[in-house]
Parts: C-alpha cells; sequence; structure tokens
C-alpha cells in the first residue's frame, strides 16, 4: 500500500509530501517528490527485527544542504562528464563544473517533482519536466521515475526519459546503503558480475579503456568483504580514497541481469541488485564529510555506506567507444533496476 503525508516546505515555497510504500511483509520504502529522495528502507534482519538500510536525515532542510545526494534520483546525467564540456552532432556543450574540473550528476535530485500514486497501490510514480538549458544541457526532457515494492522484499526502480533535442541521459539512484543499519561497512561483502571495469584517472575519469579485473584489488567476482583491500597501494583506490568506480555489469545491456549482491554478517540481511543498465558504480562513501549529522542526530562518516549506482559509464559522451547515452527525438528511454532484499 501507499500512504502520504505532508513532509514539510522547501526554502523557496515548495510544499514536500513524503509517501510510503509498504508490502504484507511489513518491508517499508520511503520517498519524497522532491528529488525523488528515498529517506529509509526497513527490511527484516535475521531473527525478524526491522532495520533501516540506507543513510539520510531527519527533516527537509538537511536534504536540501545535503551535497552527497543521499537517496536521490540523479539526473539528467548520472555520474561525471570530463571538463564539464562534450561535442553532440557538431555542437560543443558546456556545463556547469561541480566536482573538481568535471561535471557531476546535475540538479534533478533538488527539484520538485509531480507524483502519481494510488491509496493500496504498490507504487509511486515520479515525473519531472526538465527544460531545454538546464544544466546547460540540450533538449526538452520528459522523465519519470517508478518506486515499485513488491511482495518478495523488492524494491523495482524503473526509469523513463523523451527529448525533443538529442542530449545525454543516464539516470539513476544514489541511495547509500548500509546492511547493518549502523557502523562502517567494512566487513560487509560483495559480489559484482563484472569481469572488467573502467580504469579512472586522478579525478575519477576513465581513461576510455575496458579493463580486468583478475589480479586486482578491483576483482569482486568472487565474494569478499568491501574492506578487504580498499586500503590497497593501488593507484585507483589511492585516487578515489577507495571504491568509486564504474564496473562493466556482464551480459547483455538491456536485459535484465544480477549486477551485484551484498551482505552484513551482523544482520544477515542480504541485497540483490539486478539491471538493464551496462554498468554499475560502487562507491564506498569516501568523501562522505566526517561528523554530518544523519538520522537521530546520529553522525555519518567515510565509508559508512555504500552505493550501488546502475548506470551508463561515466564521461560516455566522450567516449565514443563506450554504450552510448543519447537519446534522440523519437527514441524512449528505458531502465530496470532492482534492489531484492533477502537474509541467510
Amino acid at each position: 500500500m501507499v500512504v502520504a503525508r505532508p513532509y514539510g516546505v522547501t526554502a523557496d515555497g515548495h510544499a514536500v509530501t513524503e509517501y510510503t510504500l509498504e508490502n504484507a511483509r511489513g518491508m517499508q520504502v520511503k520517498c519524497l517528490d522532491w528529488g525523488g529522495r528515498i529517506t529509509s528502507i526497513r527490511v527484516p534482519d535475521r531473527n525478524g527485527r526491522l532495520v533501516d538500510v540506507v543513510l539520510g536525515f531527519d527533516t527537509l532542510a538537511e536534504y536540501e544542504a545535503d551535497t552527497q545526494s543521499l537517496g536521490a534520483f540523479v539526473g539528467r546525467y548520472a555520474n561525471r562528464i570530463e571538463r564539464a564540456v562534450f561535442s553532440l552532432d557538431g555542437v560543443e556543450h558546456h556545463l556547469q563544473v561541480n566536482n573538481g574540473p568535471n561535471h557531476n550528476h546535475g540538479p534533478w535530485g533538488s527539484r520538485p517533482m509531480q507524483a502519481d500514486w494510488a491509496v493500496g497501490g504498490d507504487r509511486l510514480i515520479l515525473r519531472y519536466h526538465s527544460p531545454a538549458g538546464e544544466d546547460d544541457m540540450p533538449g526538452t526532457v520528459d522523465a519519470q521515475v517508478q518506486y515499485i515494492l513488491e511482495e518478495d522484499n523488492t524494491l523495482t526502480i524503473r526509469y523513463h526519459a523523451v527529448t525533443d533535442a538529442a542530449t545525454p541521459i543516464n539516470l539513476t539512484n544514489h541511495s547509500y546503503f548500509n546492511l547493518a543499519g549502523s557502523g562502517d561497512v567494512l566487513n560487509h561483502t560483495l559480489r559484482l558480475w563484472a569481469k572488467n571495469f573502467t580504469r579512472a584517472d586522478e579525478n575519477s575519469c576513465p581513461f576510455g579503456t575496458i579493463d580486468p579485473v583478475a589480479g586486482t584489488p578491483m576483482d569482486f567476482t568472487a565474494e569478499k568483504p568491501m574492506g578487504w583491500d580498499i586500503d590497497a597501494d593501488y593507484d585507483q583506490l589511492v585516487w578515489g580514497k577507495g571504491y568509486d568506480h564504474n564496473w562493466c555489469v556482464d551480459g547483455e545491456a538491456g536485459t535484465l541481469r544480477p549486477a551485484a549482491a551484498a551482505y552484513s554478517p551482523e544482520t544477515g540481511i542480504a541485497m540483490d541488485c539486478l539491471t538493464t543498465q551496462p554498468g554499475v558504480q560502487f562507491y564506498t562513501a569516501n568523501w562522505l564529510p566526517e561528523g554530518l549529522p544523519g538520522k537521530g542526530g546520529r553522525p555519518m562518516f567515510p565509508r559508512a555506506g555504500f552505493c550501488l549506482e546502475t548506470q551508463h559509464y561515466p564521461c560516455s559522451p566522450n567516449r565514443p567507444q563506450f554504450p552510448s547515452a543519447i537519446l534522440r527525438p523519437g527514441e524512449e528511454y528505458n531502465e530496470t533496476t532492482l534492489y531484492r532484499f533477502r537474509t541467510r
């Protein structure tokens, strides 16, 4: 079922509503119609106790001040575009520089959205109209994200977009997971269905090569703790202060297939991630500010969560060898990601 309640009013006067999705097994997902933010996911642990497995804040004002995209629906282009510039059909487009020398993520996670829902339903649909020139991007885009809570404790996220002019599109969710509910995530285990990754420079922009993970600390083809190699003397981890990289998901992009599986030995909560997207960014919250107050005033810190951002590869508009992230008039952008929760 879906229940709505007032959540607050933004500094510029937008009334925000929080929507709670709950299934018959007691799993709850809470979302805002501001930035599509997922504020809470409560799932049962091995003893049946509900655990909130995402980081977040208690108030709308804190979400407005957030610079880390906690729980956000990210667009128009998730992840980085190198030097905040790209060429499309012979025209050079200059974007806002907001991440070192690069453009990163875009503003949708801080925009009011139109909600469509039904009492007793199983989904929340959020629609967003992005005018041409927003974030200095070409083309007017109409996008939507659906949050669907399944009875098997799966949160399904479906993305859709159309445009009136060619433009980059790369949509994702930026939830920070902690399957123990508190502490760091270094003892969480992870498996990635990815034999290759996109090696990146010191500004987290891929060089453009597809590199094998075998023999490197980037190899999660067999389950291992997230903290096992995180401090290795390896340029990718030194530059990123930990994991913040794109893995190339095995199998055919466009088909729903396994991307990742994470597990907390403390609570027994496991999370499977399946996606149609070509890549997944595994990020260990290396840049989360130390002491940032979270829910209940409990401070957050680097490595207090992890992200599995399903996506097209970073910098794709400048890397023609990567799967194209350009959407053109008459085409539809449709991608699906599942986060399925269970215990073991």
